[in-house]
C-alpha cells in the first residue's frame, strides 16, 4: 500500500498512527528508500520546464547565519580561518570556515525519512535500531534524494484569508486547500511540489521568538488530503510546515509522521515565499537539491522558483 489515513469522519485531533501493516511495503516497494522522489523523471523535468517563459528565477530559500531563528537548541556558528598567506610572487591568501551546525536541519531546509519515527519504525519499515550508527544512517540518508525538479504549485493561504499572515496555531484545514486552489484557478497534480504560503515568514529575523514558539500550518486532516494527491514534497513558510503546537495536546507534530513516515512525502520548511505570493506565482518551474550528506536525517536547501 501507498497510502495510510486515520478515519476521513474523526477529527485531526483524534489521530493515532495506523499500524506499520498499513503502511509496510510502500508504493516504491519493499526496501525503497527514495519515498516521493521517485516522482523525479524525464516527465516531470520536461513538465516543469513548459512553466518557464520569462526566465525570472525567484530564490525561495533563507540566508544561513547565526541570527536566524532555531528550534530548541539548534544553531548555526561559523568561524572564518585564514589558512595560510603564500610568500610567491603573487602573493596569494586563502581563507576558509568551519561551520558548527545541525547542517540538515537549520533554515530553509529538507527533511529526509531518517528524521522521523513512530516508536522505532521509520518509513517503509526501516528500523531504528538496525539503521542508526554514530557517523550517519545505514538506511534512508538524505544522499538518497538527488536532484528534484518538478512543477510547482503555490497555495497562498494568507492571500486567500486575506490577510498579511495567518494567526498563530491556525490550523489549515482540507476546505482552505480546496478553496484557495479554486480561487487561484489550478489543480494540483501527482509529482508535483505544493508550498503553502501562510505568511510566517514575515516574522524571520524580525521576530524570531514568536517565529520559532508556534506556528500556523497544516493540520492532519489536511496532511491527508495533501498525500492523497500524491506530491513530490510539501513545503511552507514555517518552521513545521503543519501547525505547531497541534490541537491535541497528547499528539506531538503528526504531519511529520504523515508525511515521513507514513507516506514517504518530503517535507521542506522555512521557505522564503513572500515575493512569489506578491507577484501572484502560483504555478512555476521548481528546482532543488539536498546536500549530499551520507547518512543524513536532512539538507539546508536553496530552492528555487523559475517562471
Amino acid at each position: 500500500t501507498w497510502f495510510a489515513f486515520s478515519d476521513p469522519t474523526a477529527r485531526a485531533q483524534a489521530w493515532r498512527p495506523p499500524d506499520e501493516s498499513q503502511r509496510v511495503p510502500s508504493k516504491g516497494g519493499a526496501g525503497d528508500q527514495r519515498g516521493s522522489a521517485n516522482h523525479m523523471k524525464p516527465e516531470s523535468v520536461l513538465r516543469a520546464v513548459k512553466l518557464i517563459h520569462t526566465g525570472e528565477v525567484l530564490e525561495l530559500g533563507r540566508v544561513l547565519g547565526a541570527a536566524m531563528p532555531f528550534f530548541g537548541t539548534r544553531r548555526f556558528d561559523l568561524h572564518t580561518k585564514r589558512t595560510f598567506h603564500n610568500a610567491g610572487a603573487n602573493r596569494r591568501g586563502s581563507n576558509e570556515e568551519l561551520v558548527v551546525s545541525e547542517i540538515g536541519q537549520v533554515g530553509t531546509q529538507l527533511d529526509g525519512f531518517a528524521h522521523q519515527t513512530i516508536g522505532d519504525s521509520l518509513y517503509n519499515g526501516f528500523k531504528l535500531d538496525e539503521i542508526a550508527t554514530r557517523g550517519g544512517f545505514q538506511k534512508l540518508g538524505i544522499e538518497n534524494v538527488g536532484s528534484l525538479i518538478t512543477r510547482g504549485v503555490l497555495i497562498d493561504l494568507a492571500g486567500f484569508k486575506k490577510v498579511e499572515m495567518l494567526s498563530d496555531t491556525y490550523e489549515i484545514t482540507p476546505q482552505d486547500l480546496e478553496q484557495a486552489l479554486g480561487q487561484q484557478k489550478l489543480s494540483v497534480n501527482p509529482g508535483d511540489a505544493i508550498l503553502l504560503h501562510t505568511g510566517w515568514g514575515r516574522l524571520w529575523g524580525k521576530d524570531n521568538t514568536r517565529y520559532s514558539k508556534t506556528c500556523p500550518g497544516i493540520g492532519v486532516a489536511a496532511a491527508e488530503w495533501l498525500a492523497r494527491k500524491d506530491p513530490m514534497l510539501v513545503g511552507a513558510d514555517n518552521f513545521s510546515v503543519e501547525v505547531s503546537p497541534n490541537p491535541d495536546p497528547q499528539v506531538s507534530l503528526p504531519v511529520h509522521q504523515v508525511m515521513l513516515v507514513v507516506n514517504g512525502i518530503h517535507l521542506l520548511e522555512n521557505l522564503n515565499l513572500e515575493k512569489l505570493a506578491a507577484k501572484r506565482i502560483f504555478e512555476f518551474a521548481f528546482m532543488v537539491q539536498p546536500l549530499k550528506i551520507q547518512g543524513g536525517s536532512g539538507s539546508t536547501v536553496a530552492p528555487i522558483a523559475i517562471r
